[in-house]
């Protein structure tokens, strides 16, 4: 498994499991990022920071150590 932060630009994954805990692992919950969901990455910033993904059908930055918790395949 690899986290979100590895994938390429272009391809699309599905979720496996959210590391993190607490507040953190909640807000990328509340976000749309659940277990089993398919999560495309669109853009990447210049110096890796912020990722721009695209999930249930709307566009979501997310900075590197949020997608460092997201396990996916």
């Amino acid at each position: 498994m690899k986290t979100l932060k590895q994938v390429k630009v272009g391809e699309t994954v599905t979720t496996v499991k959210l590391t993190g805990e607490g507040a953190v692992k909640r807000r990328i919950m509340d976000m749309g990022i659940t277990k089993g969901v398919e999560v495309t990455v669109k853009k990447v910033a210049p110096l890796g920071d912020p990722i721009e993904v695209n999930v249930r059908g709307y566009e979501l930055s997310l900075r590197k150590a949020d997608a460092e918790m997201i396990m996916v395949e």
